[in-house]
């Protein structure tokens, strides 16, 4: 063509392929919790799958998920940078998150890549990557480095549909979503065996029947046990480097804790105490009867324990019961006991000594005056398997001992949002006491009650919760259905790509 600058007729480069699975897994995170339109996370998530589902072979799939995936974690766990560079004193180490960003966009690549050999038409491999991710999240909670953190179901919390926890845990939610994402990634990608519009229309009847039961759930009834519940304030790392000294803590939590009326049960938060050479029978210094978070150091060579006791009002320690998930590098270290000079970098850099701790051989509630309670430990509420094992052994309440003090941003929210879906999946209330974190009481429908979530002083609040008795479909048969139904996702991929 004559006339015409040669600017015009160059070709447009086209947008990398990174750049764009990085984007659509940001919008993944911009509908995440604890935002409030988080119920909204099929939309970004349906242009994920799409995207993948479009790359002509296998390995572009993984690619893509993994990007995706990547820019997601980064976004929904941005505040791990900020605990990482407050750790280790330099703000700059926060970057060592992104190393747990990529991998958990790696797990979704070689979750994809075996699917996407499987299956080749893009409107096929929507629905196998949808079922694909939600076996994926199942898998999270598993093992001694399991990281259940970031996971769909939780996005449904603020709709009545979170209510179909009872039924299939919170993975039951994340089928919802990743259902209907795939119907309107399917939707957009044209053929398919039903047609364009029988996905959607599938989806609309999932969302209408979820919403429909949780709108007719009634909050359950019984007896109801009075608590104080306190909400301290102390330094996590000036408690772990001793700036704060047991001592001073314990004065600041027996002074608050005088606003205990007789009838109430007294909580306290993870570690609020910490004994030496083994559990003891008798704790003086808690003025019970109630349940205090109690570290226990052993002898030497033998790993730490990280509980809490049911003390009396005597002082005698009736129950005891052991955190049964530990937090992966925070209180288990892999081949520490093997290699303890690979660590001792990081025990410099830090200034305190790394602490191992020995996980709970068994779980049981804690028994205080003829009550059960479901008593577990801080990042024991991210594993729904630990409040439905208690809840499976007679817990009439659930009661949460946490330390939030080492999160930051929305990690507090986070972690409380998880907490209210154990409520629901087992239909008790539940009872949160805390350091530097959101405590109180939630009900069996996971509705805050009461609750304390900010002050620099520590504070004690008064609830109400109520004993309740019975088994949801989640506490008698967990997990099942919801991997059920992902695996029947993935089956109808496979039939649908053979059909084509």
């Amino acid at each position: 063509m004559t006339g015409v600058p040669a600017r015009l007729t160059r070709p447009t480069r086209p947008v990398p392929v990174p750049l764009v699975a990085a984007a659509l897994g940001l919008l993944l995170a911009a509908c995440s919790p604890p935002l409030p339109w988080s119920a909204l996370a099929a939309l970004p998530l349906a242009g994920v799958l799409a995207y993948a589902a479009l790359a002509p072979r296998a390995g572009g799939v993984a690619a893509r998920l993994f990007w995706s995936g990547t820019g997601y974690f980064a976004v929904h766990l941005w505040w791990l940078t900020a605990f990482l560079g407050k750790l280790f004193g330099v703000p700059p180490a926060g970057a060592l998150a992104f190393a747990l960003f990529a991998l958990e966009g790696a797990f979704l690549a070689l979750m994809a890549y075996p699917l996407a050999r499987g299956v080749r038409s893009p409107a096929a491999r929507v629905w196998a990557l949808a079922g694909g991710w939600v076996v994926l999240e199942w898998t999270r909670f598993l093992g001694p480095l399991a990281f259940p953190w970031p996971t769909l179901g939780y996005g449904l919390l603020p709709t009545p549909a979170i209510q179909i926890a009872d039924l299939g845990g919170v993975l039951l939610g994340s089928v919802l979503v990743a259902l209907s994402a795939a119907a309107l990634a399917s939707f957009a990608l044209g053929r398919n065996r039903w047609g364009r519009g029988r996905p959607l229309l599938l989806a609309a009847v999932a969302w209408a029947a979820a919403l429909l039961y949780g709108v007719t759930r009634v909050p359950g009834d019984g007896p109801v046990q009075p608590m104080l519940t306190l909400r301290t304030s102390f330094d996590s790392f000036g408690r772990a480097t001793r700036d704060i000294t047991p001592e001073e803590q314990l004065a600041t939590q027996q002074a608050v804790s005088l606003q205990r009326t007789p009838e109430e049960v007294l909580i306290w938060s993870e570690t609020a105490l910490s004994v030496r050479s083994g559990v003891p029978q008798r704790l003086p210094t808690f003025p019970g009867p109630g349940i205090t978070g109690l570290g226990v150091s052993r002898l030497p060579q033998a790993p730490n324990l990280n509980g809490a006791a049911a003390v009396d009002a005597v002082g005698q320690v009736t129950s005891f019961n052991v955190k049964a998930k530990l937090v992966p590098f925070g209180e288990f270290f892999p081949l520490y006991a093997q290699a303890p000079a690979l660590y001792a970098p990081i025990e410099q850099m830090i200034g305190f000594p790394l602490q191992v701790f020995a996980p709970a051989e068994s779980l049981t509630p804690l028994t205080l005056n003829g009550v059960q309670y479901g008593t577990y430990i801080c990042y024991d509420s991210v594993f729904p398997w630990v409040a439905r094992t208690l809840t499976a052994q007679g817990a009439q309440v659930l009661v949460n001992p946490s330390n939030d003090g080492w999160y930051n941003g929305w990690g507090v929210r986070q972690h409380f949002m998880m907490g209210r879906v154990r409520a629901i999946e087992n239909r008790r209330w539940l009872v949160r006491s805390v350091n530097r974190g959101i405590a109180g009481s939630v009900d069996d429908l996971g509705r805050p009650v009461n609750i304390l979530e900010s002050g620099e002083q520590t504070q004690a609040l008064s609830v109400r919760p109520k004993l309740l008795t019975g088994t949801t479909v989640y506490t008698r048969v967990g997990d099942w259905p919801a991997l059920l139904l992902a695996l029947l996702m993935v089956g109808y991929a496979i039939r649908l790509d053979r059909r084509r």
